[in-house]
């Protein structure tokens, strides 16, 4: 086994760092701040779902951005196809929230401050449950990514003391104690 190419471990360290922002936004905001939120009694539920409105439709911007980032650097690192999957179900999660539900979510919050009672739905349990699942997702991608980085350290270590990766030896060359050369 070869040292892997610089650029490719580049693309692991940044991909993992990008992946472990992306869990700390997604935590913060979706599972932390907003269910805050809406326990705090001097914020009414119109302005707490106004507030929401535009707070989920700043992230769902940025995750854009993030997919395409985090897709990138994907392809630059060796090949993991759990990581690739997870970044695909990823990918699709994200449109699937900013082209179908999150303008739904918005026509509820519209007919809330327009003073209306929208019927009741499960659209709201299907965002936590993407949201969740986008979690997981992340989660499984990280686990990836740092096995990987770990996988490229292991490599860039050992291929520099003589250590064959595939049989766990030290070639015999590696292990002969060099003679003292006296001048």
């Amino acid at each position: 086994m070869t040292r892997p190419e610089p650029r490719a471990a580049t693309a692991t360290i940044l991909g993992l760092a990008l992946t472990l922002f992306w869990i700390g936004l997604l935590v913060g905001v979706s599972f932390l701040a907003t269910p805050a939120k809406f326990l705090a009694p001097s914020l009414s539920l119109p302005v707490a779902l106004d507030v929401g409105r535009y707070t989920f439709g700043l992230l769902s911007k940025l995750e854009w951005l993030l997919t395409g980032a985090l897709l990138t650097l994907l392809l630059f690192q060796p090949r993991s196809g759990v990581a690739i999957t997870s970044g695909v179900v990823l990918a699709l999660l994200v449109v699937l929230e900013a082209a179908w539900l999150l303008p739904v979510l918005d026509q509820r919050v519209e007919l809330i401050l327009a003073g209306q009672q929208p019927p009741a739905s499960k659209f709201h349990d299907i965002f936590i449950g993407i949201e969740i699942v986008k979690l997981l997702a992340l989660g499984v991608i990280a686990f990836a990514m740092g096995r990987q980085l770990g996988r490229q350290l292991y490599l860039n270590r050992h291929e520099h003391a003589g250590f064959d990766v595939i049989s766990g030896r030290v070639p015999a060359a590696a292990r002969a104690v060099p003679q003292n050369h006296q001048a």
